[in-house]
């Protein structure tokens, strides 16, 4: 797209900007004037206001834009104060993004007279996503007319040039591109990633990057010209709002500041470098143009002044402001969830038995007629086969291609997608091939979809379901087999599913439906068909449509006799997914000694019912199908006898897989790798006889 500069800017803009400009400049040098007192890292926006107040300038109220952690001008741009900004910069109680948890120019905003802002995180580029996923939902909002704008809204992510090389990125790209989303990718470009230089960085610049991406439109602006920055973004906009295709504007810009208040710019930059970015400052160009066109210079000294004196008076009144209550330090890590308790019907009379791969399809079928705001995207899942598993077969084609479709190779953008979706409204419902291939999507879960309610006070928390087949069963090999739940378990902030039959299954997804959180839900492969010997009991009764099972709610599906329990005679086994039918078998020998426990949730996790068992039985062994060391099953052990340790007879034990670092294809070597019921037999028949 050709830059075509003809439109007037009014001088009310451009004094408005150049005011902008004044504060964030005082803002800057007064955090350097007091680096005792504005001891958490930061970055300013200097040398980049011109681009960010453009850009500011022309958002609605209907549109959402991601700023990156040098965009404070940006936030001035659409209406935030100086006081508010440095609240969070001082990480103070009252800050109006994260409530003190997150750095400066970290925003999350629902504001209804402004622009909305998800959260994102400080890694650079892992914004493209999610926020590609906001534009992904407004068009599915506007496909099925869910809701009516006043104006077509407009999606903006910021980002740094540097972090294009972000694999992430090109993901993002590559899905906008393709689907045509409405979204502007604003790239600035100071030339310098902390230390690491253009040249060192990448062989060209975001636009020439770009142009592989059929389909996405490119722009070119000095950024350090408002007038110009005013007038591309302007038409940049005006063309993703009217004609609902994606943009790139590679904004060149300079750094006038720190990379960061931790990272100085004397740490890495020489005088001529120094000299060569302050000539191009964004307010010196302003303000020689303003006097140009007849501005009076008093006027302008000014506002410089008046600048000054706000951003003080604002500083001062933020040190005073109070810090948050340390009490208040785990509020908000989830959203409150309106399932608490087990409803509907489980076992209709006279219904019929389905496999675990039918109760997903049905309670995805049954949720999707109900919801319009759900949708389920992956590889595979579409029509053509629903599934390398067959778990989405028939919803391709009962539901169209625009709710039930199919992705490229890309977990990053399948798992990192739901955090914008999430955040307009929809309910997206996501698969990973395989537990094996969930790696490339870790840092979307981790750094943005976990963090997201907890560092935005609750006001973005990611209501996805995230569908992963796991586990190992009959030659799948390395990387088709794998268990990955401590991975997953120790990330802060997710919900996490393990269903080992039909009826826990159906319930559980609806659960995971109206929960407005993450979940995981993890489904073994070697249950779905209940083809594996041994797991015929994975088929249940359907439940009703209205049956809900709650997370956190584990089961005892197998009762020791209450005279041995008496007599200390007996012990309890504590497991999940495939683990329940070793249980089943393992126990057939030892006439009512042992009671098994399904936890059927890892998060949350029914401890309460498995400490008053265990205290019961005072023998205890978990049992996982993962490797062992440093594993769930080892940690929850660990807190079972630090919570029942005067009630043991003997030390909780574990048993899990061998501690290879991949699943063998070879069966005979997979079943010496595996635990099994033979194996649980001779454990439990050993502790039995303490």
């Amino acid at each position: 797209m050709e830059n075509t500069l003809h439109e007037k800017v009014s001088q009310d803009i451009l004094l408005k900007a150049y005011n902008h400009m004044m504060l964030a400049k005082a803002m800057a040098d007064i955090y350097e004037e007091n680096r005792n007192v504005t001891k958490y890292v930061h970055s300013t926006s200097r040398g980049h206001e011109a681009i960010q107040l453009a850009t500011a300038y022309q958002l609605k109220k209907e549109d959402w834009v991601s700023p990156y952690y040098r965009d404070e001008s940006v936030l001035l741009g659409i209406g935030f104060e100086p006081y508010q900004l440095m609240l969070q910069l001082l990480a103070k109680a009252d800050d109006p993004f994260s409530g003190g948890r997150s750095y400066y120019s970290h925003p999350s905003s629902r504001d209804e007279n402004k622009p909305k802002i998800i959260h994102q995180s400080s890694a650079t580029g892992m914004q493209t996503i999610p926020t590609a996923g906001v534009a992904q939902g407004i068009k599915y909002i506007e496909d099925f007319n869910l809701q009516q704008f006043e104006n077509n809204p407009v999606v903006v992510c910021s980002l740094g040039d540097n972090s294009v090389t972000e694999g992430e990125v090109s993901e993002a790209l590559q899905f906008s591109a393709l689907h045509q989303l409405p979204i502007i990718f604003l790239v600035q470009d100071n030339e310098w990633g902390i230390s690491v230089t253009k040249d060192e960085a990448r062989t060209s610049d975001a636009y020439d990057f770009v142009a592989g991406f059929t389909g996405l439109s490119r722009m070119r602006v000095d950024g350090t010209d408002f007038i110009e920055s005013f007038e591309v973004m302007k038409k940049a906009v005006d063309f993703v709002r009217n004609e609902r295709k994606p943009l790139v504007v590679c904004a060149k810009t300079v750094l006038i500041g720190h990379h960061t208040s931790g990272v100085r710019r004397e740490f890495y930059r020489d005088d001529e470098d120094l000299a060569k970015h302050r000539s191009k400052d964004p307010g010196e160009i302003l303000r020689n143009q303003l006097l140009d066109s007849g501005v009076d210079e008093e006027l302008l000294k000014q506002i410089t002044k008046k600048a000054r004196l706000e951003a003080e008076e604002a500083f001062e009144k933020a040190k005073n402001a109070e810090d948050p209550k340390p009490e208040t330090v785990m509020d908000h890590i989830f959203a409150p969830t309106p399932i608490n308790e087990e409803v509907g019907t489980r076992e209709p009379q006279g219904g019929e038995k389905i496999v675990m791969v039918d109760a997903a399809i049905h309670a995805i079928q049954e949720l999707m007629w109900k919801h319009p705001e759900a949708l389920l995207y992956g590889q595979d899942v579409g029509e053509r086969i629903g599934g390398v598993f067959r778990e989405t077969v028939t919803l391709g084609k009962k539901f169209g291609s625009k709710r039930v479709f199919n992705t490229a190779i890309q977990e990053a953008y399948i798992i990192g997608s739901t955090t914008g979706m999430s955040a307009v409204g929809l309910k997206p419902i996501v698969e990973v091939q395989f537990a094996d291939y969930i790696y490339p999507g870790i840092n979307q879960l981790i750094t943005e979809i976990s963090k997201s309610s907890y560092l935005s006070q609750g006001k973005f928390p990611v209501s996805n379901i995230i569908r992963v087949p796991i586990g190992a069963y009959g030659g799948g090999g390395p990387y088709h087999s794998g268990s990955v739940e401590s991975i997953l378990a120790n990330i802060k902030g997710i919900k996490i599913a393990y269903p080992s039959n039909a009826a826990d299954f159906k319930g559980l997804l609806k659960a995971a439906y109206y929960d407005p959180n993450p979940v995981i839900m993890l489904e073994h492969k070697g249950l779905y068909w209940s083809k594996v010997p041994g797991t015929e009991d994975a088929k249940t009764v359907e439940p009703a449509e209205d049956y809900i099972l709650p997370f956190g709610k584990g089961k005892v599906i197998i009762e020791a006799d209450k005279d041995e329990t008496e007599n200390g005679r007996t012990l309890l086994v504590v497991t999940y997914g495939m683990g329940v039918y070793w249980a089943k078998e393992a126990v057939k020998n030892f006439n009512g000694r042992v009671e098994v426990i399904d936890l059927r949730t890892l998060i949350p996790l029914d401890e309460e019912l498995v400490f008053e068992r265990v205290r019961a039985h005072g023998k205890c062994i978990v049992l996982t199908e993962e490797q062992l060391t440093n594993s769930f099953a080892e940690a929850f052990a660990h807190r079972i006898s630090r919570n029942c340790f005067k009630y043991l007879d003997a030390p909780v034990e574990t048993i899990g897989s061998l501690d290879t670092p991949a699943v063998p294809i070879n069966l005979a070597l997979e079943k010496a790798m595996l635990p099994n019921a033979e194996k649980l037999r001779e454990k439990i028949d050993g502790m039995l006889k303490y």
